[in-house]
């Protein structure tokens, strides 16, 4: 977690105080911040199929209304990757295609109904704060949505490879996918070499800033865009010509640059208004839906994260944020923005560069605002190449290999739902393809022996209440589809009555994996509100895997038993190293007997032995195994057998904190 400066522990707030007060630091984040936003913000435009302005105006809107509305200090609003696979879906279902083939007629006309689209999901927005729904984005299981997101990077990637490369190409992701080697084959070598440079610098920079702290000043985007502009200078791409290589003939020209206005304050020229007559058409609110739903968790789930790691631990108040986000949406959707969330990316670098309050994001879109009304011509001479090695960078983080690890780690079901939700929706499309994960961990929840009725409706009670602390106890199952009426019922009788929460899990016969992740981060509001939330009655419950947020079920749990036969002198030292790495207990019987060394030397004569026996888990067992072959073996003669068994309390083996044992 960031520390705040020891010289400024005061909790920063973004009022007008707070304003005057943190301004310097606010400004400068703003500023880097800034850096990283404009070519991104130019990039997810083109992308989504809307003109390459559309998402500066959303980064605008988005820093004046959510300053004003939200209560989110550090969280940087404005477009994000995660929307443009359903923002270039809506685009192509009203008949355009974006840049693809310029912009034409059908181009503007899909793009007003997108506008549209984008007003009446901002609408529900809104409303879904209003009536404190905000508390939805706790249902979706996070596997499910992991999975959705490294799909969308997925398709991001495929999108934006022909982009960098300098081919024209569309199609659905898995086409697309299967046809990069031709669309390799087929690149404007030219183009294609802006593109990798600019992809090489994405994935490459970040490893220069691990070892040269001055690399960290300059995102990556920044140099990026100082590498290929001067590339598009010298390929003259502001100048329509042609060239020959290896008997081909290349087109290169002003297509594959960005498309900016041609005057100082020409973008307001651009303000594009939406077309209401779209909405009468029933796909229409499919789109509407689409926005809405993905939209509303994304945002939900950037603004929590950014809670994490705010260094004051300031919270954010869901459905004022909420709030927020669909009023940005509703006014840059009425001047040609695009959709904007709570952008999780941006939101790390403005805490990474010493933001203190909610105006760093202010500032950020203030300095977008003078860039491109005064110097339009300059990003002009951006190429495309740039901007999609931008976003192939960003697809690629959000489906890194790491993600299939984590949830690998957390239990092999896990995996399968974030598989499963990952193929689904390429296959199909976001709201589909998580359905389709969502009801993936229902079955594996019924297979696991949760009843059909505990899916949906939980079965928790107050067992008692002292004044002081509530005792709070769930039966039959806690998983991520009761999880709501649990989390209200945990909040209205802790949080609101300002009271401890003992929560009561022995009675219950699985606790998945997004309500282990839930409990976590009730533990952390209650530390902040000075109360004690405390999960007891696991004990009983076996852990499908090592990780801490792994489901557990109620059962037999298999750990590792020892058995060691040795000489009785070495006995306290065993004992004390047992103990030092994480045994809770040992046995100990005296006992004579002979071995292999006496037997071959025709002694059959019984010597004093002793026979230690211990049960510990399995990362303990290697440990202590580790420790008897390396340091015990070489210097005493000692037999040892290590079983699997079965226990009912798991707990009672795993070791808490001691002091260290001196022998």
């Amino acid at each position: 977690m960031n520390v705040p400066p020891s010289n400024d522990r005061e909790i920063p707030k973004g009022n007008a105080a707070g304003f005057v007060k943190y301004i310097k630091a606010d400004m400068v984040s703003g500023f880097l911040v800034f850096l990283i936003a404009l070519p991104l913000c130019l990039g997810i435009s083109i992308a989504s199929g809307y003109p390459p302005i559309a998402g500066i105006f959303t980064a605008i809107v988005g820093s004046i209304v959510a300053t004003v509305i939200s209560n989110s200090e550090l969280t940087i609003k404005g477009p994000a990757a995660g929307l443009i696979v359903i923002a270039i879906g809506c685009i192509e279902a009203f008949g355009g295609d974006g840049i693809a083939g310029g912009w034409s007629e059908a181009d503007v006309s899909a793009y007003r109904a997108a506008l549209a689209v984008g007003v009446a999901a901002a609408v529900l927005q809104v409303c879904f704060g209003f009536f404190r729904a905000g508390i939805l984005g706790e249902f979706f299981p996070v596997s499910a949505v992991h999975g959705m997101l490294a799909a969308i990077g997925v398709i991001i990637i495929a999108k934006q490879v022909p982009v960098a490369l300098g081919v024209t190409a569309s199609g659905g992701p898995l086409e697309m996918l299967r046809n990069i080697p031709n669309y390799v084959a087929e690149a404007n070598p030219a183009i294609a070499s802006i593109g990798v440079v600019s992809i090489l610098i994405m994935f490459l920079w970040p490893q220069v800033g691990r070892k040269f702290s001055f690399a960290k000043l300059f995102p990556s985007p920044l140099i990026v865009l100082l590498v290929a502009v001067p590339m598009g200078m010298i390929f003259d791409l502001m100048h329509a010509h042609s060239y020959t290589l290896q008997h081909h003939d290349y087109q290169l020209g002003e297509q594959y640059l960005v498309a900016m206005p041609d005057r100082v304050f020409g973008m307001f020229d651009q303000i594009t208004t939406p077309d209401f007559s779209a909405l009468r058409q029933p796909k229409a609110w499919t789109w509407v839906f689409m926005f809405f739903v993905i939209g509303s968790l994304e945002s939900l789930l950037s603004a929590k994260a950014v809670d994490l790691i705010d260094p004051w631990r300031r919270k954010t108040n869901m459905d004022r944020d909420m709030i927020a986000v669909g009023a940005g949406n509703l006014c840059a959707s009425m001047v040609g923005g695009l959709p904007m969330i709570s952008e999780i990316v941006r939101s790390k670098a403005n805490i990474d560069n010493g933001a203190r309050t909610r105006f760093a994001d202010f500032w950020h879109g203030m300095f977008l605002l003078v860039c491109v009304a005064i110097i339009p011509m300059i990003l002009h001479r951006i190429p495309m190449a740039a901007l999609a090695a931008m976003l192939i960078y960003t697809g690629f983080r959000l489906a890194h290999p790491h993600e299939f690890m984590n949830a690998w780690r957390i239990g092999r079901e896990q995996l399968i739902i974030f598989v499963i939700t990952l193929v689904s929706v390429l296959a199909t499309d976001l709201l589909i393809g998580i359905a389709i994960g969502i009801a993936a961990k229902a079955i594996i929840h019924l297979s696991n022996g949760v009843p059909v009725r505990s899916l949906f409706k939980p079965d928790v009670e107050i067992a008692g209440d002292d004044g002081k602390t509530v005792h709070l106890v769930a039966y039959k199952s806690a998983v991520f589809s009761n999880w709501i009426p649990i989390r209200r019922l945990i909040e209205s009788a802790g949080l609101l009555e300002r009271k401890n929460i003992d929560f009561d899990l022995s009675e219950t016969e699985f606790v998945d994996h997004t309500v282990m992740d839930k409990l976590h981060e009730v533990t952390e509001d209650f530390e902040q509100a000075g109360l004690v939330f405390r999960v007891i009655g696991l004990d009983e419950h076996q852990p499908l895997t090592s990780h801490q947020d792994a489901a557990r079920r109620k059962g037999l749990c298999s750990i590792k038993r020892i058995t060691l036969m040795t000489d009785p002198e070495i006995e306290p030292l065993l004992a004390a190293e047992f103990a030092r790495r994480g045994a809770t207990g040992y046995t100990s019987v005296d006992c004579r007997g002979v071995g292999k060394q006496q037997i071959d030397g025709d002694s059959i004569a019984a010597v004093p032995r002793v026979r230690l026996e211990v049960m510990v888990t399995p990362a303990v067992c290697t440990d202590i195994l580790e420790f008897i072959r390396g340091e015990i073996q070489p210097n005493h003669r000692l037999t040892f057998v290590v079983e699997s068994v079965q226990v009912s309390r798991l707990n009672a083996f795993v070791a808490t904190p001691r002091m260290p044992v001196e022998v």
